[in-house]
């Protein structure tokens, strides 16, 4: 059942015509939680012509607390059908001539790994990989990068910040020398709000929103699967266009109204201890986004402040920094809220 690729073709063009241009941008693809980024850089993937190589590193499949680990995410040891590589002339053969177009890591050769594999000098692995692309390049293959949940290695340190080593790294393989297109994905909307206020990438990236669905898809979509307009306005009332719920929706839709009733009550039973779990100043400003969420259902914001940022960070709000406002996660997280304030009233 695969509903994430209903009406996503706005989308799906916006990024085709990217990858038809000469790279020259980092594109952060960003959204609200379980709005369906991933699946849908996997379905242009799935569309791209041979001529593309993809190297789809997903951050948020691995612990990484270390830059080992890190290494281990970035890098694979084999190539195409689980071929053992030895030279870095067994990478570039096998990336030209393999059917395989989609990698999970960048093949590294065993003679090259305790050279570019050293946690004292990152900058080798960078270098390898840098190399790895202008081969590629000057083969006519277009090299595609991307990297789901960056924001993962945020804390992570090599004489300083290991994430702004990558954005230099991006900076340089994109938009200096036009090697591969780069594509970052993340629901940290903090993240991309760090990102977007950062100067070093001031005109050398750009932003994509992978939203959840408005009313008119979420209609068009149920109806193929056989909903009423009840069930349909059920679902909505209680789900929104929220991807990962329509799934739920549509596998419980002889128990429809008991799902969608127990969702909420779920996600109300989270919210309501997360908040419970701070208390003062903190908790009445959070209260107080709340209140004005339950009202207008987004607002725009002018600073950060520690109620927004607890709110954002426990994914109980959205916080779009492209168009300075904040909603609520999902439909559903604005009825739980709803249903907080009316708790914490009674």
């Amino acid at each position: 059942m695969d509903i994430v690729f209903h009406d996503r073709e706005k989308e799906i063009e916006e990024i085709t015509r990217i990858l038809k241009s000469r790279p020259d941008l980092i594109t952060f693809v960003y959204g609200p939680i379980n709005s369906g980024k991933s699946s849908l850089m996997d379905e242009v993937v799935r569309r791209l012509p041979e001529n593309f190589v993809t190297f789809f590193i997903d951050l948020r499949a691995h612990v990484v607390t270390n830059v080992e680990e890190f290494y281990d995410v970035l890098f694979s040891y084999e190539v195409g059908l689980k071929r053992k590589i030895t030279k870095f002339s067994d990478v570039i053969s096998s990336l030209v001539s393999s059917a395989v177009r989609v990698y999970s890591g960048f093949p590294l050769p065993e003679s090259l790994i305790s050279k570019v594999l050293t946690k004292d000098k990152p900058k080798n692995a960078f270098t390898y990989i840098f190399n790895v692309l202008q081969e590629l390049k000057s083969k006519g293959k277009s090299p595609v990068i991307i990297l789901d949940e960056l924001q993962v290695i945020g804390d992570l340190k090599i004489d300083g910040p290991l994430i702004y080593e990558l954005f230099n790294f991006f900076v340089t393989i994109s938009k200096r020398y036009h090697l591969a297109h780069v594509f970052a994905i993340t629901s940290d909307s903090l993240f991309i709000e760090k990102v977007h206020s950062e100067a070093m990438l001031h005109g050398r990236c750009d932003y994509l929103l992978v939203d959840d669905f408005d009313y008119d898809t979420t209609k068009e979509f149920l109806q193929k699967y056989g909903f009423s307009r009840e069930e349909i306005e059920l679902a909505w009332e209680y789900l929104g266009g929220k991807p990962v719920y329509l799934v739920g929706a549509i596998k419980n839709k002889d128990r429809l109204r008991e799902f969608c009733e127990n969702v909420l009550k779920v996600r109300f039973s989270q919210i309501l201890d997360t908040i419970y779990g701070i208390e003062g100043k903190l908790f009445e400003d959070v209260l107080s986004y709340f209140r004005e969420i339950s009202e207008k259902e987004s607002v725009r914001y002018r600073k950060i402040d520690e109620a927004l940022r607890f709110c954002v960070r426990n994914n109980i709000l959205f916080l779009d920094p492209v168009e300075r406002i904040v909603k609520p996660q999902s439909r559903t997280d604005l009825l739980a809220i709803r249903k907080v304030l009316s708790e914490i009233r009674d």
